[in-house]
């Protein structure tokens, strides 16, 4: 593979790439690259994270060694799982098995807890500095990586320590890459500030969408970008709109079929994201839409592009859409079932993970 293959399969349905000619110029080099990606294990794992998850296998295959960092003391200061390190530490087991259900080559993926760093007093030392180089006002602002709003800083002030930690975490690594959704911009742009005060190595940031919730926007007051995130984004926390990759056929045909999808409107539509974010990023993926004869009857839709055309235009009714996208995703998820069902383990850290109580 050369560097424009592994360029664009890099970049391949992200939103973002901070910088494109920097990724370019690290893969022209010739040096071996190192990604990473943190995650907080912090509850059941939703669709919206399959869109990460196979970026994670993207960079794999492009040669680019790729770190996954269970951020377990994160989870701990942002109050997930009731605040529980035991329960926490499960949960990463948790996702690791997801990941190997969804296919991606965990075992391929250096994975490390976060507490593999805190015990070193270099890892704090970098925080420490990271943290005199920037104001509280940044901090504060950059409180939405973690889902938090910057008025949540007065009532537990552990939140403040938690941006400096993410920033710190990349230097640590000492990473070219640094991925994650949308909602972790603040923080790859922080590093990203700070590394030339530090005189430490930039990470190229690349973001990858986020999946709307069932419930969509109808129920959004927010006054910023940020906040129309964490109003709309799909979360663990909100299971009445969320599809977890392990729910049985019934689960998802209900929950979608009560989703937020009106008529002839693509933006900030769950239904059409998980047809654009998920099942068409599949290879040679054609969506079957089942119509009445009257309506046109039956027609097979072969890329997101013309299910978005056909849809803005009403030739499509959204109920129409609804049963087509269940059925697509049922397909697409059936490995997964099946391996929780198969893999002792995985079932009982399953079972576990629903019998804990999810915190935002």
């Amino acid at each position: 593979m050369d560097a424009e293959d592994r360029l664009n399969l890099v970049i391949k349905n992200v939103a973002e790439v901070v910088t494109v000619d920097e990724l370019k110029l690290k893969l022209r080099s010739g040096e071996k690259l190192k990604a990473y990606l943190g995650f907080e294990p912090s509850g059941l794992f939703h669709i919206g994270w399959i869109i990460w998850a196979r970026k994670l296998q993207d960079f794999l295959n492009a040669g680019i060694e790729t770190i996954l960092l269970e951020a377990t003391w994160h989870a701990w200061i942002n109050d997930k799982l009731g605040g529980s390190l035991e329960n926490i530490k499960k949960c990463a087991k948790y996702i690791e098995h997801s990941l190997k259900a969804l296919g991606v080559s965990i075992e391929r993926i250096r994975t490390i807890d976060a507490e593999e760093l805190v015990k070193d007093k270099e890892y704090w030392g970098l925080a420490i500095k990271i943290a005199k180089n920037i104001t509280l006002a940044r901090v504060k602002r950059a409180l939405t990586i973690m889902g938090r709003r910057e008025s949540e800083a007065e009532i537990d002030f552990s939140k403040l320590i938690y941006p400096p930690m993410q920033v710190a975490d990349m230097f640590y690594l000492g990473v070219d890459i640094a991925l994650g959704g949308m909602d972790q911009r603040k923080a790859h742009m922080l590093a990203r500030d700070v590394a030339g005060k530090l005189k430490l190595k930039k990470p190229i940031a690349i973001h990858t969408p986020l999946l709307t919730g069932l419930q969509g926007t109808q129920k959004m007051e927010a006054s910023s970008y940020e906040e129309v995130i964490l109003s709309v984004k799909m979360s663990k926390s909100k299971p009445e709109s969320t599809i977890l990759i392990h729910d049985s056929p019934e689960d998802i045909r209900r929950k979608i079929r009560k989703a937020y999808c009106p008529p002839k409107v693509v933006e900030f539509n769950p239904v059409i994201e998980i047809a654009k974010y998920i099942l068409f990023t599949q290879q040679n993926f054609t969506l079957v839409i089942r119509r009445p004869q009257k309506y046109g009857g039956t027609i097979e839709v072969q890329n997101y592009n013309e299910l978005e055309k056909l849809y803005k235009e009403g030739k499509i009714h959204p109920l129409d859409l609804k049963n087509a996208i269940a059925d697509a995703l049922i397909n697409y998820l059936k490995p997964v079932r099946l391996y929780f069902e198969k893999n002792k383990e995985a079932r009982e850290l399953l079972n576990t993970m629903l019998k804990t109580t999810i915190t935002r």
